[in-house]
Parts: C-alpha cells; sequence; structure tokens
C-alpha cells in the first residue's frame, strides 16, 4: 500500500471500524510520538516572528505601525510553495548520504531556525537604525521555519500508511500547539522572571529569552538525530548534479530580482496618510516584485540556464494538474483558499498590541491568550473535526467562516471595557474556539482539493495562499488602528469576513467538493 493520503471509500470504511480501543492506542505508536516532537519545535518558531516579538518591541518603545510590519517577516510561510519542489527534489551533499533526504532538510531547516533566533537576540531594538538587522534575522526565521514545515509535512505522509494518517496529524497539532504555548505564554514569562516590564524595558531580559527559545529548539535536533528516514514510494528522478545547481541558480537569482524590484520601488514610492492609499500603493510593490521574480525565473529558463522540461515538472506541472481537474472553477476556488482565513488572520496580527494597549499585563496576556487560549484553539480543532464528519464539508465551513468573523465584534466590546479580565477571556476564548473550528474544517477542504500525485507540493501551494493575502493586509494594521481607532479595526475585520460566505455557497453549489473523499477529485468525478 502506498503511504498516501486517503484515496478511496474502501480505505475510510477501514478506519472508521477500528474499535475505540484501537484507536486510543495508536497514540501510543512510535510514529506518533516523533510527530508530537515534530510537531513541538514546528510551533516555536512562529510566534517568536508574531505575538512575542510584537511585545519586546512594543515594550522597546517601537511604534504601532512598525511592529505590525515585522509581521510580515512570515510571508515565507505564504511562498513555501516556490522552493518545496527544490527541498522535495535536491539532495543535500553528505547530510543527505548520511540521514536521508527527509531527515538531512529537517536539521537543516532547524539549524537555520536556531541560528536566526540567536541573530535576533543579538539586537536591542531600542536602537532603531539595527531594526533592519532584526528584520533580516526575522526573515531568515520565517524562510527556516517554513522550510521545516515542507519537509514534516512530507516526512509525516512518507512515515506511515494511509490508516495512521489521521493519528499522525492528531499528535503533530498537539505539538505544535504545545511549542506555540512555550514561544507564547512560556516567553512571556520568562521576559518577566529576567526583569522587563512594561514600565521598565530590558534588553538583556528579552534577549536571553530568546536564547533560551534557541536552545528549546535543540529538541528538535535531537529527534532529527534519533529518528529513522521513512521508507518512500514515491518515483524520483535522479538528475545530474548540474541540473539541481541550476535549479538553485534559477531560485536565487528570480528571488534576488524580487528583492531589487522591492527596494527601488519602495525609493520612488509616496506616503500616504490614508490607510488605504498606502494598502494599494504597498500591494502594488509587492505585486511588482513579484511579477519580476517570475519574469526572472521565465527568462532564465527561456536562455537555458536550466532545461525547460526539469523546470516544467519541478514548478509547473503541479500547478497544471489542479487547473486541468478544476478547470473554470479553479479560480472561485483560488479565491476561497487565499480570503477564507482573513477575519481572524488580520486581526490577529495586532491582537496582543491591543490586548497591551486595553492596559493588561504580558501575565494576564499569557495566562488568557497563550495558555487557555491556546486550550480552546485545540478544542476548537476537535469540534471542527466532528462537524467536518457529521456534516458535508462545505457546511462545516460556512459554520467556522461565520464564527471567525462575528467573534471579532468581542474585541469592539472589550475596547468599551478596558482592563476588565471577565470581557477579555469572554473574547479570547470565543475567538479562539472560533479559529481552531475554522482551522480544522479548512484543513479537510484543503486535504480534499489535493491531488494524490502532487500532495506535498500541491499542499504547500493552497497553505501559502492560505495566509499570503491576510498577513499582507495584517501589516497594515498598526497603521489602521493609528488613524481609525480599534472599534473601526475590529468592525473592519468582521465585515470583510461577509463576502466569505458568498465565495462559500458558490463553491458548495457549482463543485460540491470534498463529500466523504479525499482523493482531490469534485464529487461528481468520484467512482
Amino acid at each position: 500500500m502506498s503511504n498516501s493520503p486517503l484515496s478511496s471509500a474502501s480505505e475510510i470504511k477501514s478506519i472508521q471500524k477500528k474499535s475505540w480501543w484501537e484507536a486510543a492506542k495508536a497514540y501510543l505508536d512510535t510514529r506518533a510520538i516523533i510527530m508530537l516532537f515534530l510537531g513541538f519545535v514546528a510551533g516555536i518558531p512562529i510566534l517568536l516572528i508574531f505575538s512575542s516579538l510584537s511585545l519586546w518591541l512594543r515594550e522597546a518603545g517601537i511604534e504601532r505601525s512598525v511592529v505590525t510590519t515585522f509581521s510580515w517577516a512570515a510571508l515565507g510561510y505564504s511562498f513555501k510553495f516556490i522552493w518545496a519542489p527544490l527541498i522535495d527534489a535536491l539532495p543535500l551533499p553528505v547530510l543527505t548520504r548520511l540521514l536521508g533526504r527527509r531527515r538531512a532538510w529537517m536539521l537543516v531547516s532547524q539549524l537555520g531556525v536556531i541560528g536566526a533566533i540567536v541573530l535576533m537576540a543579538s539586537v536591542n531594538p531600542v536602537d532603531t537604525s539595527v531594526l533592519p538587522m532584526m528584520a533580516m534575522g526575522a526573515v531568515l526565521l520565517g524562510f527556516s521555519s517554513a522550510t521545516q514545515d515542507i519537509v514534516i509535512d512530507a516526512y509525516r505522509i512518507e512515515l506511515a500508511p494511509p490508516s495512521m494518517q489521521s493519528v499522525l496529524a492528531a499528535m503533530y497539532t498537539m505539538g505544535y500547539r504545545l511549542g506555540m504555548i512555550v514561544a507564547g505564554a512560556g516567553a512571556l514569562y520568562l521576559a518577566v522572571y529576567f526583569g522587563s516590564t512594561e514600565e521598565a524595558y530590558s534588553y538583556a531580559a528579552w534577549r536571553n529569552t530568546y536564547w533560551v527559545m534557541a536552545a528549546v529548539m535543540g529538541i528538535g535536533v535531537l529527534t532529527t538525530l534519533l529518528i529513522h528516514e521513512p521508507v518512500s514510494q514515491q518515483v524520483r528522478t535522479e538528475r545530474p548534479t548540474s541540473d539541481y545547481l541550476r535549479l538553485v541558480a534559477v531560485f536565487l537569482l528570480s528571488v534576488v530580482a524580487l528583492v531589487l524590484v522591492y527596494r527601488q520601488f519602495g525609493a520612488i514610492k509616496p506616503e500616504f496618510d490614508d490607510p488605504l492609499r498606502q494598502f494599494l500603493i504597498n500591494s502594488a510593490q509587492m505585486l511588482c516584485s513579484l511579477a519580476a521574480a517570475i519574469l526572472a525565473g521565465w527568462g532564465l529558463v527561456k536562455v537555458g540556464l536550466v532545461k525547460k522540461r526539469v523546470a516544467f515538472e519541478t514548478w509547473i506541472e503541479p500547478v497544471l494538474d489542479f487547473f486541468n481537474r478544476y478547470g473554470k472553477q479553479a479560480l472561485l476556488l483560488l479565491a476561497l483558499i487565499g480570503l477564507y482565513r482573513i477575519s481572524d488572520i488580520v486581526a490577529g496580527v495586532i491582537s496582543n498590541v491591543f490586548y497591551q494597549d486595553m492596559g493588561f499585563s504580558k501575565t494576564d496576556i499569557a495566562n488568557a491568550v497563550k495558555l487557555v487560549g491556546v486550550v480552546r484553539v485545540i478544542a476548537g480543532g476537535f469540534l471542527g473535526g466532528m462537524l467536518a464528519q457529521r456534516f458535508r464539508i462545505m457546511q462545516a465551513m460556512m459554520v467556522g467562516a461565520i464564527l471567525a468573523c462575528v467573534t471579532n465584534l468581542l474585541f469592539v466590546l472589550l475596547t468599551y471595557h478596558p482592563g476588565d479580565l471577565t470581557y477579555m477571556y469572554m473574547a479570547v476564548i470565543m475567538d479562539n474556539l472560533a479559529a481552531g473550528l475554522a482551522s480544522a474544517v479548512f484543513i479537510a477542504f484543503l486535504s480534499a482539493l489535493t491531488s494524490i500525485k502532487f500532495t506535498a507540493v500541491q499542499y504547500a501551494i493552497f497553505s501559502s495562499l492560505m495566509t499570503l493575502f491576510p498577513k499582507v493586509l495584517g501589516g497594515y494594521s498598526g497603521g489602521i488602528v493609528d488613524a481609525m481607532g480599534y472599534p473601526f479595526f475590529f468592525t473592519f475585520t468582521f465585515a470583510i469576513g461577509i463576502p466569505i460566505l458568498l465565495l462559500i455557497y458558490l463553491v458548495d453549489k457549482q463543485l460540491m467538493i470534498g463529500e466523504n473523499d479525499t482523493t482531490g477529485k469534485p464529487a461528481n468525478e468520484i467512482e
């Protein structure tokens, strides 16, 4: 049996026929424990870019509009589909021979995460002249962490047969959330313990906190060295070393083109006080940069830097497969993928700064958001999984979308009760339950869209697109709040979630995706 996602009704039925005892015992499987540890280290980096870093910068006196732009450092998660095919295809010198393809890349990505955290810890943001170095460390952290995610997803799929995949995914999610608690609540507790407060900022305290987080990532390195390389049944085309080097050269030169155009555009673009106009000009900057990278890559292939067939099989074929299967409806699906999580992601970028501005201490935030909130996300995930099994996936998607946008109105209510822990906990609990539910049903939706033939690459594309536009928009959240205030901002995040309901309705009506299926075909194509 191929180690691929569930691909037939008979396999699904065989899994459902397991007894409660057999299902529970599966969580003690060695492979499940491996995914718990890998999930833990995968959950560490993300909050060191978002919430914990935002509080560090705010405590250091950095303006809100600058703080929220640091969230763009996590855009590596949204563009990981670009280099995911390279990770899947390229062997690493020496390491691949010693550790295997997956473990070699896993080790390199984890060392990159540790190095990035140490780099960020070496910078005191009070001196604004060194903020570019901190930004460089944050970008490296986002890139390395996204690479780690790509490798772990591939490792999970190859580690066990389809009957074990739901167990591995559940253990990975649990580990991920535990990692988020450590990097979220744990980092805030450590910053307080080492002596940094809102009233008396201490760079040494935050430096030591990030050093501890770097040390915690050592758990991932140890896990990678101890686990075994999975036996992959995927047929790989072995290419000459020169082909691999040429692929890397095309990728790196395309990135250079992106950076150059982004910087050149930034040097000449006007600055506006109006947040909407500033958002539009900055979006144009991002789009022009991406276009430059694509054109550079196309040009390099055209002149023969890499063989056209190699480039086609690496980057183009997985995309064409999706459009071939869904035709004209593919654009509708991509719109839904790119916008479904927009309400909670945009609101989440500034959430910790919001709590701080409402008069809550780091300890309050750690208790409510990083502990109680994460537990509620896990609970919401279980609820979402039950909904996805009990009802059609699009019905569950509709419930998740409604809750994700409506719960943002609770933050508007909190603005009228600053410092009130009762209102804070109510908002945090409901918002995180909604986020966990929406996330769980959305993962089921993406799994239904993914082709078995291109599981790793297409899933990377979908998960990248899922966060791209929301994260870009979230980077302007500080400017919107400065101009319009928190009540307007959270009402805005509620409003932008309403059109998603129409998208879900249209997708449900036209495609009826994923009813009891994970083959990636529309329901009317399932035999």
